[in-house]
């Protein structure tokens, strides 16, 4: 069996007049992420990684910021594309390890919702989705709660 490791990241400021999406679930808080898309850091880091495992580019390459079509997606719409993308090279989600860096709101209630959520796109076991909350102790962008960061490794295996 060949497999192959990818790793992805994502950033997006924090606005007022958005929703706030993060893998794949809506929050309540009084500002959201900035983005062409829905702006779901934690999905496209998942998305890039899985891409530069599979040694397919990135995100904006294939879902381009200047299209008109992807304006305010959903981004678990663009998860499944990628899936589909790196299925065209015989490839198939193995597992994700993804971190998202926040002040807040407090992702840690939610983890499972959003791990269900990622599986159920992907087309794996939940238990292949391990979805991590951390801060920055108040230092740097994500202290101050000016954006919201994502880190995402996984694991591709030729189907």
């Amino acid at each position: 069996m060949k497999i192959r490791v990818g790793f992805g990241f994502d950033v997006h400021r924090l606005v007022e007049g958005r929703e706030l999406w993060l893998g794949g679930i809506r929050f309540e808080h009084e500002r959201g992420l900035l983005g062409h898309s829905d702006a779901d850091v934690l999905i496209h880091a998942i998305c890039d990684a899985l891409l530069g495992a599979a040694n397919m580019r990135d995100i904006g390459y294939h879902f381009p910021d200047t299209a008109g079509e992807f304006k305010d997606i959903d981004s678990k719409i663009l998860l499944e594309k990628t899936v589909g993308l790196i299925a065209t090279k015989g490839y198939r989600v193995g597992n994700v390890d993804a971190t998202v860096c926040a002040e807040r709101p407090k992702l840690k209630p939610r983890i499972p919702e959003i791990q269900e959520t990622l599986a159920r796109v992907m087309g794996i076991d939940p238990d292949d989705v391990s979805v991590k909350a951390t801060t920055t102790e108040k230092l740097g962008f994500t202290g101050r709660e000016e954006g919201i960061s994502a880190y995402a490794t996984v694991l591709i295996e030729k189907a």
